[in-house]
């Protein structure tokens, strides 16, 4: 982006002039004129912002007067029209299985080898080091990228659950002073009708901790919600489940969810992920499942880059095109080629509709660089740009902004994060680009970030961070 004045923006006292601000993210009694033209059709506001000890003290439009502060001038910074956002909110990853790639790669790339490729490699190198350099390495990438707040899901299975769990508490604690951190337990939901599962509700609501795991469709999943929304209610804990991650019309575990938090009358906040199933189903029976979820008050949270990469996968080109098959007279089998098959659906979740009936939706990055998805840099932007590509939702923008900033925060309970406003933190991101057309278009990878007003080094964490431990 155009070289900005970083010596001004390091004063405590400044003007941020000619914004491009999302109005979604702002407040609605933040008396602005009607936008027109692009700035219309973008739904953004062209307005000035004044930083003051870093935390937001005015906002107003543009064309009011700027740089004058009880007569003194304050210095101001022209951003030229380029758009500023509030700082990103991740609600759904998993930092514990990150950056695993190199030395657990799923070349398949299909879920059910990623799920024995993970289990492997959790078996042989998760200890607290591990884990912890890992997860580290993903809250560098998020921070630097302009993320405020993050929750991850930590596998909680057996004895990994105290060491993931242990980490995940030192972080959050040596972090606390750039991110708000928040952990959801991830196990099968039979676990919880164990001794076993009982201590590690424990273990999470000693952590200040999401309850979470894994719905699966069965003849005991009613006994198992009815379990976990029990311990949840005992414990005072909110609830984050997966629920149907696949292409298959007849997984309809989130609709489940829904009847057991009505007929449990849970008051705690639900959301659930990937809800993928949903747009494989008919109309009527996609539109009965989020009645419920409307009613149940759950909010949903779309994964559209990891859902796009596994979701319908050619299961015949699982070796990269190649299969084994045994020709009579020859030892060891032939190989020969098959063709691969073009996936058939998105692997996203009904967001417009959902969205449409009232119910909150987000998107976020879920896995990173890990058996699950082989990409991804803990990046909101990268997120965003995707998720408008891949769900349509760009006409119009309207206030599709806030799936990456305040819907994701009101769902973690951060009333004061994702968004943009007077008195609150100035934890802003400042791209050149100005319309949406451009901050699309390109990575912004020239990005300022801004936290409490003061520019972050925005450098990222060098891959060969992590070689000792992937290539050992």
């Amino acid at each position: 982006m155009p070289q900005l004045d970083f010596a001004r923006l390091n004063e405590p006292h400044y003007w941020l002039c000619n914004a491009h601000v999302p109005r979604p993210l702002l407040p609605d009694s933040l008396a602005l004129p009607e936008s027109a033209g692009i700035l219309a059709q973008d739904n953004l506001a062209r307005v000035d912002l004044e930083i003051l000890d870093g935390a937001i003290r005015r906002i107003c439009h543009s064309a009011d007067a700027a740089g004058e502060a009880g007569g003194e001038p304050v210095p101001t910074v022209d951003l030229k029209g380029g758009m500023v956002w509030a700082g990103l909110v991740d609600l759904h990853t998993h930092l514990d299985k990150g950056h695993v790639w190199g030395r657990s790669p799923n070349y398949s790339a299909t879920f059910e080898e990623a799920l024995e490729t993970i289990r492997a490699d959790a078996s042989k190198h998760w200890d607290a080091e591990d884990v912890y350099r890992r997860m580290e390495f993903g809250l560098k990438c998020s921070y630097a990228h302009g993320t405020t707040a993050l929750r991850t899901h930590i596998d909680s299975f057996g004895d990994q659950a105290a060491v993931s769990w242990s980490v995940f508490n030192a972080l959050q604690q040596g972090w606390s002073d750039r991110l708000a951190l928040k952990a959801v337990s991830l196990v099968t939901l039979d676990y919880y009708q164990t001794p076993e599962g009982e201590i590690l509700a424990d273990l999470v609501a000693e952590m200040s901790g999401i309850l979470g795991g894994v719905t699966e469709m069965g003849p005991h999943l009613e006994a198992q919600l009815d379990r976990l929304f029990t311990l949840a209610i005992d414990r005072g804990l909110d609830i984050d489940l997966h629920t149907d991650e696949s292409g298959d019309p007849n997984d309809i575990t989130l609709r489940y969810v829904a009847e057991a938090a009505l007929r449990r009358d849970f008051r705690g906040q639900i959301v659930c992920g990937h809800c993928c199933s949903l747009a494989v189903q008919s109309d009527d029976e996609a539109q009965k499942t989020i009645d419920l979820v409307k009613a149940a008050r759950i909010g949903v949270v779309s994964l559209p880059m990891c859902n796009l990469y596994l979701q319908d996968r050619n299961q015949r080109s699982a070796l990269r095109g190649q299969v084994a098959v045994a020709h009579p007279g020859t030892h060891p089998p032939a190989l020969r080629q098959t063709p691969t098959r073009t996936p058939r659906w998105r692997g996203i979740t009904l967001l417009h509709e959902l969205k449409h009936a009232g119910v909150p939706v987000a998107i976020a990055s879920d896995n990173c660089r890990d058996p699950f998805y082989g990409f991804g840099d803990h990046d909101g932007l990268e997120v965003f740009t995707q998720g408008v590509r891949i769900a349509h939702l760009d006409a119009p923008y309207g206030d599709w902004s806030r799936v990456v900033t305040t819907t994701p925060a009101d769902l973690m309970g951060l009333p004061t994060v994702g968004r943009i406003a007077p008195g609150l933190p100035a934890d802003l991101i400042l791209c050149a680009a100005r319309y949406f057309s451009e901050l699309l278009a390109r990575p912004q990878g020239d990005r300022t970030v801004l936290r409490q007003g003061k520019p972050i080094d925005t450098t990222l964490p060098d891959y060969a961070e992590l070689d000792d431990l992937l290539l050992k």
